[in-house]
C-alpha cells in the first residue's frame, strides 16, 4: 500500500476530507488518524495523542493495527469512514495485487442494520467529494467499486465471509458487541484471526472501533496489552470518553445518562469497561457436560420425563422445547426441540405436544410469554401448560451448580453450548445477580434447558411392596400414615439429591 497523499494533506484539502473533518471537534480524530498512518504531530497534536494512548510519542511509521475504545456518539464510524476511503481511494495497491485481481475493504458490523449506518456514511463520502466520486465504478446497496481495483464492502461481521480475500484494509464497528449463538462464544476473535492473514501480503491495517463492554473479548485483550507505553509499538489503542472525542456532545445528556444508570453510562459515555457484567458459564465447563455425537435420547420406558418450553409468536424468537431426566444426581438431556422463525404459532405448538407425547408427557412448564395464549394453544393440542415460578436469571442460577459440579450430561448442539458460554452475570448496586443474554444475543434454547434441568422432578425412589401394600389398604388412618410416610421418603431422598437437606 503507497499513499498518493498524505494523510495530513487529505485532511486539510477541501477537495479531499477537509470539509468531512473540519474543526475543532473533529481534532482528536485527525490525530490519530495522522499518527495511526505514521505521520509526525505537532506539539500541540501530541498533547491529544498523549491523552488518548498514554504514549508521549507517535509511532513514526503506519501501524499494523489501530484500536480505538470510546463512548457512544463520539465521531468513530465517521472516522473509519474517512480511514477507508483513503485508504481505498487515495493508497495505491498496484503492487499487491495479481493482473485481474481486485482488493476488498471488509468495512464489519454487529448487525445488517449497523453495516447500512456506516455504508451512509461511506457513500456520503463519495458522493460528496468530487475528486473520489470519479473513482466510482460501480455502487450496489452495500458495495463501492472504485477503477484502481479496489472494493470497499459494508457487512454484517462473520469469519466465513473475509477468507481468501485480499484485503487492502480491516474496518470492525463495535467490535464489542458482536454476537453469534449459532456457532461461536467469541465472534470477535474467530473474525480477527481470519482477518489477519488477508493483511499479511498487503500491509494492510487493522481499524478497530467499539464502545466498550465487559472485561472480556479482543477488545478488553487489546486494552490490556497495548494501552500503555510500554505496548506493541506498531499496535495503537485510543481511549477515552465519549466526549474526549467528540467536544459537542451536550454535557446535560451525559449527567442525566450517569443520574440514569451510573454503571452503563460508563461503558455508553465514559469509555469504561463494565464492572457489573461477567461471563456466567465457562467454555470449557459447558462442553465438558457434552456427549459427543449424541443429537438425541429416544424415550424410554419407565423413565420420568420433565420438560419446559420457551414459547415465541414466530416473527423473531425461535419456539423451543427441552426434555430432560434424572438418573441418579446427574441431570440428563433427552430432546431439544427448536422452531425458528418465522412459523405459525399454532402449528408448532402442535409440533410441540407431539414431541412431548412421545416422551409419555401431558404438561410442560414454561414462562408467561403471552400467557392466556399460550396456555390455552397447549391446552387444544392436550397438553397442559404451567407458569413457571422462576424467571429465566433464576433458572440459570439453580443451574450453575449442575455444571459446576459435572451432574449435567447435554446434547450435541453446538448453538446450545454457545448460548449457555454467552450468558452474562450483571451484580445490581444492592448486590443481587441478573443473569441473561448480552446485547444482540439470544438465548432461546439455554432458557428452556436450564428451566427443565433445574426443575426438581418426581424421583424415583424404591418403596416396598409391603409398604404400598399397606399404603392402600381400607383403613383410613393406615392408609394416611404409611401413604405420607412415603411421600415423606421420597422429599427426604429430594432434599439429599439436590443439597438443601
Amino acid at each position: 500500500m503507497k499513499p498518493l497523499v498524505t494523510m495530513r494533506a487529505a485532511l486539510s484539502d477541501p477537495d479531499l476530507f477537509g470539509n468531512v473533518l473540519a474543526g475543532e471537534s473533529w481534532a482528536a480524530w485527525r490525530v490519530l488518524l495522522i499518527a495511526a498512518m505514521g505521520e509526525a504531530l505537532g506539539d500541540e497534536e501530541r498533547v491529544i495523542f498523549e491523552s488518548l494512548t498514554a504514549r508521549s510519542q507517535e509511532p513514526g511509521k503506519r501501524v499494523d493495527e489501530f484500536w480505538a475504545i470510546k463512548g457512544r456518539r463520539a465521531g468513530g464510524t465517521r472516522a473509519a469512514g474517512v480511514f477507508a476511503a483513503y485508504v481505498a481511494a487515495l493508497c495505491d495497491h498496484a503492487d499487491v495485487l495479481a493482473p485481474g485481481e481486485r482488493a476488498v475493504l471488509p468495512i464489519l458490523s454487529a448487525s445488517l442494520w449497523q453495516a447500512g449506518k456506516a455504508f451512509q456514511f461511506l457513500d456520503g463520502i463519495f458522493s460528496t467529494v468530487a475528486a473520489l466520486n470519479r473513482l466510482v465504478s460501480g455502487q450496489t446497496s452495500d458495495t463501492i467499486s472504485l477503477s484502481n481495483g479496489v472494493d470497499v464492502e459494508c457487512r454484517p461481521a462473520s469469519f466465513r465471509t473475509i477468507r481468501g480475500v485480499t484485503a487492502a484494509a480491516f474496518v470492525a464497528d463495535e467490535l464489542a458487541y458482536w454476537r453469534n449463538d449459532e456457532t461461536s462464544r467469541n465472534p470477535d476473535k474467530e473474525i480477527l484471526d481470519a482477518a489477519r492473514p488477508a493483511l499479511a501480503t498487503t500491509g494492510g491495517m487493522l481499524w478497530v472501533i467499539s464502545s466498550p463492554y465487559a472485561k472480556r473479548g479482543e477488545l478488553w485483550s487489546a486494552c490490556k496489552r497495548d494501552f500503555s507505553p510500554a505496548g506493541d509499538p506498531l499496535i495503537l489503542v485510543a481511549k477515552g470518553a465519549s466526549r474526549d472525542f467528540n467536544p459537542t456532545l451536550p454535557q446535560r445528556v451525559v449527567d442525566r445518562a450517569y443520574e440514569r444508570d451510573p454503571a452503563a453510562a460508563r461503558a455508553e459515555f465514559g469509555g469504561e469497561f463494565r464492572d457489573d457484567v461477567a461471563g456466567f458459564l465457562d467454555f470449557a465447563l459447558v462442553e465438558a457436560a457434552v456427549d459427543r455425537g449424541v443429537t438425541v435420547r429416544p424415550p424410554r420406558p419407565g423413565v420420568q420425563y420433565r420438560a419446559a418450553c420457551d414459547p415465541s409468536g414466530g416473527a423473531r424468537d425461535s419456539f423451543t422445547l427441552s426434555i430432560c431426566h434424572d438418573e441418579g444426581d446427574v441431570a440428563v438431556l433427552d430432546c431439544l426441540v427448536e422452531i425458528k422463525p418465522p412459523f405459525n404459532p399454532t402449528s408448532a405448538t402442535a409440533q410441540m405436544a407431539e414431541t412431548l407425547k412421545a416422551y409419555k408427557l401431558t404438561k410442560t412448564i414454561g414462562d408467561r410469554y403471552a400467557a392466556a395464549w399460550v396456555v390455552d394453544a397447549f391446552a387444544k393440542v392436550g397438553i397442559r401448560y404451567e407458569h413457571s415460578e422462576r424467571d429465566r436469571s433464576a433458572a440459570y442460577l439453580e443451574a450453575l451448580p449442575l455444571f459446576t459440579s459435572g451432574r449435567v450430561r447435554l446434547l450435541d448442539r453446538p448453538k446450545l453450548v454457545a448460548q449457555f458460554a454467552a450468558l452474562e452475570r450483571r451484580t445490581s448496586p444492592i448486590g443481587k445477580d441478573r443473569v441473561d443474554h448480552g446485547p444482540g444475543g439470544h438465548d432461546d434454547l439455554c432458557n428452556a434447558v436450564a428451566l427443565a434441568l433445574s426443575t426438581k422432578g418426581a424421583v424415583s425412589f424404591p418403596i416396598s411392596d409391603a409398604l404400598l401394600a399397606r399404603a392402600h389398604e381400607p383403613d383410613g388412618r393406615q392408609r394416611h400414615t404409611f401413604g405420607t410416610q412415603a411421600v415423606r421418603l421420597q422429599q427426604l431422598r429430594v432434599r439429599r439429591q439436590f443439597g438443601s437437606y
